[in-house]
């Protein structure tokens, strides 16, 4: 407990609450129509491949929307574009209350809710803005675990769906967002990590193969969070033929692993280094994900499954982000949006990938199969760039460098 309030004194802790509510919310309208897709497919009598590709609109919009967000946080300031953000997704939230009428409609919506994906660069970047080196691992894993908005939206929204009408749910979700907004504008000041560059220079992490290195693996454990996250309650009401709500349900004992998770993730690296946190996580999800699609007859079996492979994606996001501060350590905020923005695309292979499957063979095991086999890929991948990494930039197992 002392450690943690050293960690808090270290540097402004309004700010980086300020950061997680922000993302924590944003994070939830982000999935919304995952959380609801047992609805909506239910409204416009969807395929398994138009599930799926329903589901994976707000999140490819999402990553491609970081970056641009990133640029514009490294000129306006992060707290700035933060609350430009958050009004722009009242906005969008409001078009989902009144004007959706159709499948087509329900696409459009998908791409203004990746407005609300584009929030984790700046979010993180922020929330960790104000501290030293040494605590960026956990200050990221508290401003990260705002992922747990998914815990809001798959408990909260089908059973106000189920009462109120699932358009509805925008509209509330429109409110609510005012929360973050007012609590960004009173309690956030914006970190002095910032350095004037050029535009080239803030784009410098593209350029590399580090940069690319690390936004293949969040492919597989950010966007395995998401991705899954955004697909299970469609999973859950389809394979074992529960309520809509209870899909919810489900899907919360899982999203709530994996946020709780990060942070955890985030201390664990800082002390034993991120690069071997990763690598016991990408052994973790290959294996669950593979047991998770054998394991389809069983709902008990295959919650304990989800929640395990939760709670691995949890802390290998938490264990990345420590690594990004270090190697960029000056334009963190567009660094983690570049990295963000091509993880988060690999959350869009998820849905299609299992709405395919179901499709075309009837079950849903050869989309957990591939994805698996992509983590297996980039543990590979992994223990080649650490070699190089450990030698440069970062200690042995991915710990930070003593001043």
């Amino acid at each position: 407990m002392a450690g943690f309030r050293t960690f808090l004194k270290s540097g402004h802790a309004p700010t980086l609450f300020a950061a997680f509510l922000y993302f924590d919310f944003c994070f939830a309208v982000w999935v919304l129509n995952g959380a609801m897709a047992p609805f909506i497919s239910e409204a416009f009598h969807l395929t398994a491949a138009q599930k799926g590709f329903m589901i994976s609109v707000p999140i490819l919009a999402g990553a491609l929307m970081r970056f641009p967000l990133g640029i514009l946080a490294q000129y306006i300031g992060r707290k700035n574009a933060a609350l430009v953000e958050m009004g722009l997704i009242v906005l969008a939230l409001a078009y989902g209350y009144f004007f959706i009428s159709a499948y087509n409609h329900v696409l459009a919506m998908g791409v203004l809710l990746g407005i609300a994906g584009a929030s984790f660069g700046v979010a993180l970047s922020l929330g960790s803005g104000w501290f030293p080196p040494q605590y960026k691992g956990l200050a990221m894993g508290i401003a990260g675990a705002g992922n747990s908005g998914t815990v809001l939206a798959v408990l909260f929204a089908p059973p106000l769906a189920t009462a109120y009408g699932w358009q509805t749910v925008y509209g509330l979700a429109a409110f609510f967002m005012l929360i973050p907004m007012v609590v960004m504008i009173v309690f956030a000041k914006e970190p002095p990590d910032i350095e004037h560059q050029s535009f080239r220079q803030h784009i410098a992490c593209l350029f590399e193969k580090d940069g690319w290195a690390f936004s293949l693996i969040y492919v597989v454990t950010f966007g395995g969070f998401i991705g899954l996250a955004s697909f299970l309650p469609t999973y859950f009401y389809d394979q074992f033929g529960v309520t809509k709500v209870q899909a919810g349900q489900l899907t919360m004992l899982s999203a709530l692993m994996g946020s709780a998770v990060r942070v955890v993730g985030g201390y664990i690296s800082d002390r034993v280094g991120g690069i071997n946190t990763l690598s016991g996580v990408l052994v973790v999800v290959a294996i669950t994900l593979v047991l998770c699609g054998m394991a389809g007859a069983s709902l008990t079996l295959t919650t304990l499954l989800f929640m395990v492979c939760f709670a691995a994606l949890g802390a290998g996001n938490g264990a990345l982000f420590q690594l990004v501060p270090l190697r960029w350590p000056l334009t963190t905020a567009v660094a983690g949006s570049m990295i963000g923005e091509v993880g988060a695309l690999g959350g869009g292979f998820i849905p299609n990938a299992m709405g395919l499957s179901k499709q075309y063979t009837d079950t849903y095991l050869w989309g957990f199969v591939a994805f698996a086999i992509l983590a297996v890929v980039m543990l590979a991948m992994l223990r080649v760039m650490q070699i190089r990494w450990t030698r440069t930039w970062a200690e042995k197992g991915g710990r930070a460098r003593s001043a």
